[in-house]
């Protein structure tokens, strides 16, 4: 592991100061091909927005498991930041969670739920998360978290209905 990325491991258990960012988006495409679009690990870059200059690194195509790490990297505020996350939970149809291994929070804990509706398929994220130097960052990551996900919603939506 280089010193980088050593300074960006994130903390081996959830620091007591987490934050939680939670969102619900209703599509309307029914629950197996929503649960697709999100398993294809490819889409992710669709969901980000343009300005974190969010890519891929692991080679693609890459089939979601438990257990798999995949290396993205992100450009915030102009520094590129490497990212590794790793799928703990693989349930498909229903849920997946990602958590930060390497990257730019202390902590990172993403669940993806997916419940089937009379209407089409309820996608709830779940973010606890601790950003480093939370003391100094707080308000600023949670700004922009609360604008990634607002774009995610959007872009959700329009994809699928």
């Amino acid at each position: 592991m280089s010193l980088f990325a050593g300074l960006l491991a994130a903390d081996p258990v959830p620091p007591g100061d987490l934050l939680v960012l939670s969102r619900e988006t209703l599509v309307a495409s029914p629950l197996d091909e929503t649960f697709a679009f999100f398993a294809d690990a490819g889409n992710l870059q669709r969901l980000t927005p343009t300005w974190l200059h969010f890519s891929i690194r692991t080679p693609m195509p890459i089939t979601m498991r438990e257990g798999l790490e995949i290396e993205y990297q992100i450009r915030l505020y102009g520094v590129p930041i490497p990212w590794r996350t790793r799928i703990d939970v693989w349930e498909p149809g229903r849920r997946f969670v990602d958590r930060q291994v390497t990257g730019p929070y202390r902590w990172w804990h993403h669940e993806h739920r997916f419940e089937a509706t009379p209407d089409g398929t309820r996608v709830i994220d779940r973010v606890q998360f601790a950003p480093r130097a939370a003391w100094l960052t707080r308000d600023l990551v949670r700004r922009d978290l609360e604008r990634i996900f607002t774009y995610r919603q959007e872009t959700i939506r329009s994809i699928l209905g």
